[in-house]
């Protein structure tokens, strides 16, 4: 009946908007279908998939290993198209998400990186529940797929990538989490953090697997490039936020990456695949290639002779999922060639078919299953559009401020507006964005509080090729009250497939900022709206600038969000998700060089806040506030007690002396009892000044200094919290700390140690007042078997 009332209303409706029915397996009114073993959902996912592929002939097998899945009409299966995005919303990128009169667009939630400065993992799981319901609304009237190839949590290690907008930033810790918390938000059925059902809401992709972080730089590609790594740099750099992916957020899929590492391409390394992301971390899933990976390791780089060759290769790695057509093409050939065998592509399929099936696909009408009273009155609701906006809110950093921010509303009557990004609005929703519901823009944001607003973009484009619109914009804020200049990048000068060559910003924009400063007679408000750091030095030394702000690329309500903060109604608590360095870096360091740690010797500083010794413009973490904050450590321990487990001493200092380790000694961590050896840390956050706030509670580590790892970073960072705090009030956070897992340094083979001796913990960033605690890391003196923490 409902079926019924359904197709009326589309016929009804028909002149008015276009109405889309969902195709689906196992239909119950369908007697020739219905009653194969794989449409019986009592039984297992790993049964019923088996039993289909036990179904398929060789060419019907050989078609579903493609993005472009062919439909089995004697089976009731229809076609599916597995490639769909959901970055920062649901995207129509990939050909599996479509928009039209019926749903139009979808909530566009900023770029990644701005989202990460948040560091609230609580607002990036919601990101994830309300893309996937919207992607379910879109599913139901047969717009979208189920399975997203989305998040990318690839470490933003240069920062000329283009590709780092995609990016929670540089540190893997704050990649892992919003890896996880993303990931969680899309997938889990309940939305319940600690859900442990196997039903899936959306399927989720961790991409892009692994040390791939080079796009097109001075003429070295992705497709031909190979990642030079260390087991060291590997361990506690690139693999992660991989791991963290798929061991505690249970993503149902990875995805391999164009390029090689250490010589060999991802998507046909046995170890990485079928040892490290199927075996050691267990994933629960499907393995896809990155688009036309498999002919590219072929064709480009002559990896292999055949493409029978080159697809035999990548199945027995363990890849299950081609995007691209190699697979459908040359899998038979190859597997009458007794170059792979026929096996190998059914365990792909069932590892296919079994996400689908957890996903309800093979479970009848999905109108009648959960999800299936979602429809296009779902996508853009009041509530997800507010949360766009909280989201680049909350992200938003204020870099220096003299006093001059906020703006007041009552002293300023007169305002110009300024700069190739202050009327954004598709600049906005960075890459792999969809159509949002609507656009703010940063000039429309800015008319809402100032009724006499004058604009002038002061270059045609950010690449700003001439100077002929900046005398006009040197007029407009020589008559203001206040100048607000939004300057930055685009997609023109960093995006996938295009990493910067240096970190300026482009063309004529220095000069439209030094110019419009001098002319001014009010304050001047510089904000920049890019994804990677900019060397802005020449702004902090323009007495004029009175405050600074990074807006990354902030959303479909970028613009809102910038006022709000600008006039003060949101009072700014992001934190700088990566380090800004000078141009003096992108001069002395080439991107192609994967290794993460300073070699003073090569002349090379390093990479990130975690090894990187020369000066930055800002540092990682770096944010301020319009209030002040002070904080204490009012619990930690001050002794960490650590016992071998018996039988089990590895290294060869060990085995002189199994129970006398001394201080500055590495302990090998898998000869360590871990139980017990975890610990809470309790800090106090006041709010001492006039407005209320939130503040980012950011927990560093150094380990020993005495002997230990050679190549331990400078500081790591443990933990992260951020607090609503009313001024004149106190919060406390708790913070968790696993011994074995978070306070270890990773050695020259890859391998993770434990040192011996005095630990120090840091909370607040470098650019702020940082509060210290030291612990001892001690050999247990007694028999006991497990870990001891001391308070």
């Amino acid at each position: 009946m409902k079926t019924q009332v359904s197709l009326a209303l589309c016929l009804a409706l028909f002149l008015v908007v276009p109405c889309n029915t969902q195709q689906f397996a196992c239909d119950k009114n369908d007697p020739n279908t219905s009653q194969f073993p794989f449409c019986d959902t009592s039984l297992s996912y790993e049964i019923r998939a088996k039993d289909l592929v036990s179904r398929l002939t060789l060419q019907e097998k050989v078609q579903q290993l493609v993005n472009t899945a062919s439909g089995i009409s004697r089976l009731g299966v229809p076609d599916y198209e597995w490639w769909s995005e959901a970055l920062h919303g649901v995207s129509d990128l990939g050909p599996g998400t479509r928009f039209n009169a019926t749903v139009p667009g979808a909530t566009s939630f900023p770029a990644v990186i701005l989202s990460a400065a948040s560091f609230n993992a609580t607002l990036w799981s919601k990101m994830g529940q309300v893309v996937s319901t919207e992607a379910r609304a879109m599913y139901n009237v047969g717009l979208a797929g189920l399975t997203y190839w989305s998040p990318n949590v690839n470490v933003f290690r240069d920062p000329r990538w283009g590709r780092g907008q995609e990016t929670p930033g540089e540190d893997p810790l704050v990649v892992s989490r919003y890896a996880v918390n993303y990931v969680r938000g899309l997938q889990e059925v309940s939305g319940e953090a600690n859900s442990t059902s196997d039903k899936l809401k959306v399927s989720s992709c961790c991409k892009h697997y692994t040390a791939y972080d080079l796009d097109n730089w001075k003429g070295v590609d992705r497709f031909h490039f190979d990642s030079k790594v260390t087991k060291q740099d590997l361990e506690d750099t690139y693999q992660p936020p991989f791991k963290s992916c798929v061991v505690e957020g249970h993503v149902s899929s990875v995805m391999c990456s164009y390029n090689r590492v250490n010589g060999i391409p991802t998507c046909a390394d046995p170890d990485l695949l079928k040892g490290m992301v199927r075996g050691q971390w267990g994933l629960d899933g499907y393995i896809v290639s990155d688009c036309d990976s498999v002919e590219v390791y072929y064709k480009d780089i002559d990896y292999t002779a055949t493409p029978e060759d080159a697809v035999a290769l990548a199945l027995k790695a363990g890849l299950n999922m081609n995007c691209g057509d190699y697979l459908g093409r040359y899998t038979a050939n190859a597997i009458n060639m007794k170059k792979v065998e026929e096996s190998i592509v059914d365990q792909a399929l069932i590892y296919d078919y079994i996400v689908l099936m957890r996903l309800g696909f093979f479970d009848g009408n999905p109108k009648l299953l959960p999800f299936g009273n979602l429809g296009p009155s779902d996508v853009c609701t009041n509530d997800h559009q507010l949360l766009a906006l909280d989201a680049a809110k909350q992200g938003i950093v204020l870099l220096d401020n003299n006093g001059a921010l906020p703006l007041s509303q009552t002293i300023t009557k007169n305002l110009a507006v300024i700069g190739p990004n202050a009327n954004a609005t598709t600049v906005m929703i960075s890459n792999y964005a969809g159509i949002p519901c609507r656009y703010t823009s940063p000039l429309q944001g800015l008319q809402k509080y100032i009724s006499m607003v004058t604009y002038e973009a002061g270059c045609s484009d950010v690449k700003c090729s001439n100077e002929a619109l900046i005398e006009p914009a040197v007029q407009a804020a020589a008559k203001a009250d206040a100048v607000v200049v939004v300057v930055g990048l685009d997609k023109s000068v960093e995006a996938e497939g295009l990493d910067r060559v240096n970190l300026t910003l482009p063309g004529y924009q220095e000069k439209l900022v030094t110019d419009v400063a001098n002319a001014a007679n009010g304050t001047v408000i510089l904000v920049v709206m890019a994804a990677g750091p900019i060397d802005i030095s020449f702004a902090k030394n323009v007495r004029k600038i009175g405050g600074i702000l990074w807006v990354g690329y902030p959303g479909q309500a970028g613009g809102e969000a910038i006022a709000q903060v600008i006039f003060g109604d949101y009072n700014p608590a992001g934190r700088s998700p990566f380090t800004w360095y000078p141009q003096e870096y992108a001069d002395q360091v080439p991107m192609a060089d994967m290794n993460m740690r300073a070699n003073t010797t090569a002349n090379f500083p390093g990479r990130t806040y975690r090894f990187y010794i020369g000066k930055s413009i800002y540092e990682f973490g770096h944010g301020l506030s319009y209030t002040s904050f002070s904080k204490f450590i009012i619990s930690a321990p001050s002794t960490i007690l650590i016992q071998s487990i018996p039988n089990n001493i590895l290294s060869s200092q060990s085995i002189r002396k199994p129970y006398a380790y001394s201080n500055g000694e590495a302990i090998d961590v898998s000869s360590i009892n871990c139980n017990n050896l975890q610990f809470n840390l309790v800090i106090e956050v006041k709010n001492n000044g006039p407005m209320n706030g939130a503040y980012v509670v950011l927990l560093f580590w150094k380990p020993p200094s005495l002997g230990g790892v050679t190549g331990a970073p400078n500081v790591q960072l443990v933990g992260f919290e951020r607090l609503e705090v009313k001024r004149g009030e106190t919060q406390n956070v708790t913070m968790s700390l696993d011994v074995c897992k978070e306070l270890t340094l990773v050695d020259a083979e890859g391998k993770r140690k434990l040192v011996i001796g005095q630990h120090t913990l840091f909370a607040g960033s470098t650019s702020e007042h940082q509060v210290t605690h030291h612990f001892v890391v001690r050999q247990a003196g007694n028999a006991s078997v497990e870990g001891f923490v001391s308070m």
